[in-house]
């Protein structure tokens, strides 16, 4: 049997950040929100996995015992991150150190917080990969946003910039002119939930 380039290539991993304690929601961990049935994290690893990732990575902080629960059985590892409330940054070098020891070839990082970016955006910026690309975001309306993923030359600079909420901020800017990025605006909404205002808005 041959096997095609793609099934062939080195795999991405896919990594969900859901640390969150979701302060402006009065406490609630943008994790366990419900959607149709299913909380936010679930429906996010399910499209990673629709979306060509593997393995599957969640970082957790706030209530991270009771996303570990519901997540079990979903096909994903889901790592503790005790300093989660330090902001993103912490969470991405926690999720990276994790993935250390698989054979993934780039990261594709997503939030938790945007149930309205799917598989079909994964799959793209994924593609982008296959076909060369070390540093590639999504974009809507021209304006770079998530998911993002990094090729695994770039793990070490991300984790040493990643601090507070800047998540990879910095390391992008810093590294602009390789970025390549992605137009998903007409297969996803890159909206997130940040106040009680968009759960209403978003998750209807």
């Amino acid at each position: 049997m041959t096997l095609t380039r793609e099934e062939s290539a080195p795999p991405v991993a896919g990594l969900l950040l859901a640390a969150g304690g979701g302060r402006r929601l009065g406490g609630r961990p943008k994790a366990l929100l419900e959607h149709r049935g299913r909380t936010l994290a679930e429906r996010a690893v399910a499209e990673l996995a629709a979306g060509g990732c593997e393995p599957l990575h969640v970082v957790a902080g706030a209530a991270a015992a009771e996303v570990r629960r519901r997540l079990a059985g979903a096909g994903c590892t889901v790592v503790e991150n005790p300093d989660w409330a330090d902001g993103m940054g912490s969470s991405l070098r926690s999720g990276l150190a994790s993935l250390a020891g698989t054979g993934a070839s780039a990261v594709l990082v997503m939030l938790v917080d945007q149930p309205g970016i799917g598989a079909a955006a994964v799959a793209r910026v994924v593609a982008a990969h296959r076909a060369g690309a070390g540093l590639v975001t999504a974009s809507y309306a021209g304006r770079r946003g998530h998911p993002v993923l990094f090729a695994r030359p770039h793990w070490a600079g991300v984790a040493a910039s990643a601090t507070g909420d800047r998540g990879a901020r910095a390391y992008l800017r810093a590294h602009a002119a390789s970025v390549t990025a992605v137009a998903c605006d007409d297969v996803a909404d890159p909206d997130d939930i940040d106040a009680p205002a968009d759960l209403l808005r978003i998750l209807g």
